[in-house]
């Protein structure tokens, strides 16, 4: 997937398990974070990091989804955990982080293994792929997702 390019539509199942298509917010650009497992220490900070400054990026007409290989009920946990107040998709069949190319070969103790890498698309308004966060950071994270966000709007926004 390439800069630009149009980002195919998919529907994913969230941890209320409702079905939800990323053309379900047509017209509001789409934070679309990869990341390995809920309710792990990386995975905890980045997300807490996205709840808090979710009202900022909800503010600049964000929204903020969260993507593991997790089950609905596992995400509904970490989610009611740590209080995160935006949806968390399930890719328990690993169809929308193949479609992203998020899997990568890890070493876990020792052992190659295949895993979310953790990662970023920032997707337009028209479903365009404004930007991509590879190897993601967790700590500080949302705070840089939102300062481009509040730039693509300064150069967007309709006056």
């Amino acid at each position: 997937m390439k800069l630009h390019e149009k980002v195919a539509d998919f529907t994913l199942q969230n941890d209320k398990d409702k079905t939800v298509s990323l053309s379900d917010f047509a017209g509001k650009p789409v934070i679309l974070f990869f990341y390995p497992k809920a309710d792990t220490p990386g995975c905890t900070i980045e997300a807490c990091g996205f709840r808090d400054t979710f009202k900022k990026l909800q503010a600049a007409g964000a929204v903020v989804l969260g993507i593991s290989r997790d089950t609905p009920r596992e995400q509904a946990r970490f989610r009611a955990k740590f209080d995160l107040p935006y949806s968390l998709l399930c890719d328990v069949d690993e169809k929308v982080c193949k479609q992203f190319d998020v899997l990568k070969e890890k070493n876990m103790y020792g052992k190659k293994v295949m895993g979310i890498e953790r990662t970023t698309f920032v997707i337009g308004p028209d479903r365009t792929l404004l930007h991509v966060y590879p190897k993601v950071v967790p700590q500080g994270h949302a705070e840089e997702v939102l300062e481009l966000i509040k730039e693509w709007n300064k150069t967007h926004k309709k006056a």
